[in-house]
């Protein structure tokens, strides 16, 4: 089965002035995945371009990847409408006709980190199984889960990334009244700022260059925000802390030159969370006596989101977002619609891959 997909036929800087290595996205038609017993085939209504993605696209960590012409489907962030059902297929209760997100990561269920609660490193984890930003997705019916009535399919295209803030928030050990300091306001960061709004986080802060994104936190639930390249971040953090810092810190935005202040600004005990992609290459010297010794950080991380969507698709309902729903694109307009996810107008990009259902 041939289905129509937006690919990446050359990774490269959009603007690069030679045509040979510019960024290009091109809709093709590539071999969809065969129906198995335990599939599920959804019609994509939305694919939203994950910022990680776009800017791995450019070259970023996959900078180390040879140039190749060979189209390649993209996109993982999906929703859509279940149209064939595997004959085993029976235990998610999907049904044709009902309308779902999606985890774009299937976990085997057998190996030694599946069987001890670590699905996140599972040995054999298929990630993208198969493009999302095409007009049909053929997956394993444990990826996909039935939308709340009251969330739009436009809404539910952000089940995964709402699904890592999820965990994110669960890695943290949130408590009513811990202050809470995000670091970029991107989806991550601002879907993330809503869940410790409703957690209950005290002298909730986003520190974000961007002017419009710091003032779209406020409405979020943000107290304070920061601007990174007009304020001296360690002493508003301070200021606003009452010198103790904050109990909790969590990086969204990838920013090398960010990654060292997180941990100064973290209060004594506090837990930091490196939450984006990094390079591979980057390294950050970290000093054990100040921040494991004598502050008892706890440093971790996030990559993807186990044990969690059943959580996400309850409380998407009570997060605000209608803000990352208002710029799309028909699949048609792919390669647009990456430029103008790069271009950091609007928090979020989506692409409409079937108009029929947009909708629903």
């Amino acid at each position: 089965m041939l289905i129509r997909t937006a690919c990446t036929i050359r990774r490269g800087p959009f603007d690069d002035p030679d045509p040979e290595k510019r960024g290009l996205i091109e809709v093709r038609e590539l071999e969809g995945r065969e129906m198995t017993p335990e599939s599920i085939r959804i019609k994509v209504a939305y694919n939203a371009i994950c910022g990680s993605e776009a800017h791995g696209f450019q070259a970023g960590w996959t900078s180390n990847m040879p140039p190749s012409t060979e189209p390649r489907g993209m996109g993982h962030e999906v929703s859509g409408v279940v149209v064939e059902v595997g004959e085993k297929a029976i235990h998610s209760g999907l049904k044709v006709g009902d309308r779902v997100g999606a985890n774009f990561v299937h976990f085997c269920g057998d190996c030694y980190y599946c069987l001890n609660g670590m699905q996140q490193f599972c040995l054999n984890m298929r990630e993208y199984s198969g493009a999302g930003c095409a007009e049909f997705v053929t997956w394993h019916e444990q990826q996909f889960y039935k939308l709340p009535d009251n969330l739009s399919l436009k809404e539910g295209c952000l089940t995964e990334p709402t699904a890592i803030t999820v965990r994110m928030m669960d890695k943290m050990d949130m408590k009513v009244g811990l202050n809470f300091i995000i670091c970029g306001g991107g989806p991550i960061g601002l879907l993330a700022l809503q869940l410790a709004n409703l957690y209950g986080a005290a002298n909730l802060t986003l520190i974000e260059p961007i002017a419009a994104r710091r003032e779209l936190a406020k409405t979020f639930g943000a107290v304070h925000t920061i601007d990174p390249f007009n304020e001296d971040v360690e002493a508003r953090c301070a200021e606003i802390t009452g010198g103790f810092g904050f109990d909790r810190v969590l990086d969204a935005s990838g920013a090398k030159a960010m990654m060292p202040t997180l941990l100064n600004i973290a209060g004594r005990g506090a837990i930091v969370n490196y939450g984006a992609m990094y390079p591979s290459d980057y390294e950050m010297p970290l000093n054990l006596a100040r921040y494991m010794y004598t502050k008892e950080l706890t440093v971790t991380g996030v990559m993807i989101a186990p044990y969690v969507f059943p959580r996400t698709v309850n409380i998407m309902p009570r997060l605000n977002l209608k803000p990352f729903t208002e710029c799309i694109f028909p699949l048609e307009k792919a390669h647009d619609a990456m430029v103008m996810q790069l271009t950091g107008q609007y928090p979020k990009v989506l692409i409409n891959c079937n108009a029929d259902i947009a909708d629903l």
